[in-house]
């Protein structure tokens, strides 16, 4: 037996020591000193007490991540300890071992969050299966966020992260379109990081030392953005006291980045296609014709396609800029990339607060993935930059997240007004949100809808609407 001892502890012990100390709580001395032996001699270095606001201490200061705790403490009810400590901190694991040995004890436990149950006279190969258990769990979790923190650099385009084959190909389409200098189109639901991705796009690009000046249009009244693009000439307008360039001329070379292009009015789309095709401009108040030679790169976040039908965009305008033309998706369509976005933000705000957390609880990322996140990826950075500011411990947990989200539940349909309808009106309804969710592409909704595009403009003649999807598109971007 001795030599097969060794064995197991030269050969199996050495990682489980520098991974796991668990801490022994329990008001019985004899017993306290039984168990602690136990667990040395298994390879653990444990920590026995008998005084539970110090195991609650050892767990808030995370010297300790596995608590072996009596149920019946003196001073404390059945299962109290437990959930202080799963209050303190909701990722520490906790086995309740308990004098009684029933089904309805140990499924209690488990109910309020404890790892195992083991009744006394605790059993040494059930104990040993057990901690062995969470130890590997533990050094499992450790080794992903190791891994994690490896493959992060890898996983980021210059500022845009993400692991999904939809950005995955967003990245490759960004990289080829990097190498020629000509205008892109960047499509996407506001937050998802248009401009993000344009600026990586000309960081990559054969101007890259060149200007990039970026131009948000819909915060700018037409007048204004006129002069803030093409500059004006000394008295020009009201308030003109000297001359100055506009941002075509102060890129010359480099790249203008257009955001929110979609709001521009006619005559200014006009001036745009000019810039373009003829590579030049003309300062507001001056008759002198400047040459330019600059990329441009427009964001929106609504379907040009359908600005175009419904006469608010110029179709020569618009296929000028889409010469090529890349989609963000939404953080809904590809949720797989949270938890990549989550470590990337908590790595940023732990460096910008000074904190060091190591992640989010169980039941705080179960939220994260259920959010329908309105605001995408601006929204879920927004979320862990304000939860690294008032969390505390080593983990951020679902009270660290903004008020709304805690009190959300699973998506159901229980929370939407609901009517009974027949099976063609629920057809009818569900084509027109995807149509909507997809801003009246109807290719794109055809493939989310799992048919073909023909089946699609049956289905909408048949309910009398191919002309009405594109309009209510606009209207719900607007």
């Amino acid at each position: 037996m001795a030599p097969a001892h060794a064995a197991y502890k030269t050969a199996e012990v050495p990682t489980l020591k520098t991974s796991l100390t668990p801490c022994i709580l329990d008001d019985d001395q004899g017993q306290l000193g039984v168990l602690a032996a136990q667990i040395r001699d298994m390879g653990y270095e444990a920590i026995a007490t008998a005084d539970p606001e110090e195991a609650l201490r050892l767990v808030r200061s995370e010297r300790c991540r596995l608590v072996l705790a009596d149920a019946h403490l003196a001073g404390m009810d059945d299962y109290e300890f437990l959930d202080r400590a799963l209050r303190s901190d909701p990722g520490i694991h906790v086995i309740v071992v308990n004098g009684e040995n029933t089904l309805d004890l140990a499924l209690e436990a488990i109910r309020r969050g404890a790892t195992d149950f083991l009744p006394k006279p605790i059993d040494c190969t059930c104990l040993k299966r057990t901690l062995e258990e969470v130890a590997a769990l533990y050094d499992q979790r450790r080794r992903v966020r190791a891994l994690e923190e490896q493959l992060l650099p890898d996983l980021e385009f210059h500022g845009v992260v993400g692991k999904s084959p939809a950005m995955l190909e967003v990245f490759d389409f960004a990289r080829k379109a990097a190498k020629h200098y000509t205008n892109v189109l960047i499509a996407g639901p506001t937050g998802t990081g248009k401009e993000l991705l344009a600026r990586a796009i000309h960081q990559i690009s054969p101007v890259s030392q060149q200007r990039l000046a970026v131009c948000n249009c819909s915060a700018l009244t037409d007048t204004l953005l006129e002069s803030q693009l093409f500059g004006h000439v000394r008295g020009a307008f009201t308030g003109a006291t000297d001359t100055r360039p506009g941002l075509l001329e102060y890129a010359n070379g480099g790249t203008v980045f257009l955001d929110e292009v979609s709001r521009t009015s006619p005559s200014m789309q006009a001036k745009l296609l000019r810039v373009i095709q003829n590579r030049e401009i003309q300062r507001v108040g001056s008759p002198e014709v400047r040459q330019v030679n600059v990329r441009l790169i427009a964001a929106t976040n609504r379907d040009l396609r359908a600005e175009v039908l419904a006469g608010r965009f110029r179709e020569d305008l618009f296929y000028r800029l889409s010469s090529i033309q890349i989609r963000i998706p939404s953080l809904t369509e590809r949720l797989e990339d949270i938890p990549l976005l989550t470590q990337f933000f908590l790595r940023k705000y732990n460096e910008a607060y000074g904190k060091n957390f190591a992640g989010l609880t169980r039941r705080a990322q179960s939220v994260l993935l259920q959010h329908n996140w309105p605001g995408n990826v601006r929204e879920l950075e927004n979320a862990i930059s304000s939860a690294c500011i008032t969390a505390s411990g080593e983990f951020i947990d679902l009270n660290d997240l903004p008020e709304h989200m805690q009190r959300r539940g699973p998506r159901s349909l229980e929370t939407e007004e609901w009517r009974p309808l027949s099976l063609d009106d629920v057809r009818k309804v569900h084509i027109q949100r995807v149509l909507t969710m997809c801003q009246g592409n109807r290719l794109r909704a055809a493939q989310i809808l799992g048919i073909g595009r023909t089946s699609l403009y049956r289905y909408l003649k048949r309910d009398g609407q191919e002309c009405r999807a594109p309009e209510e598109s606009g209207r719900a971007s607007a």
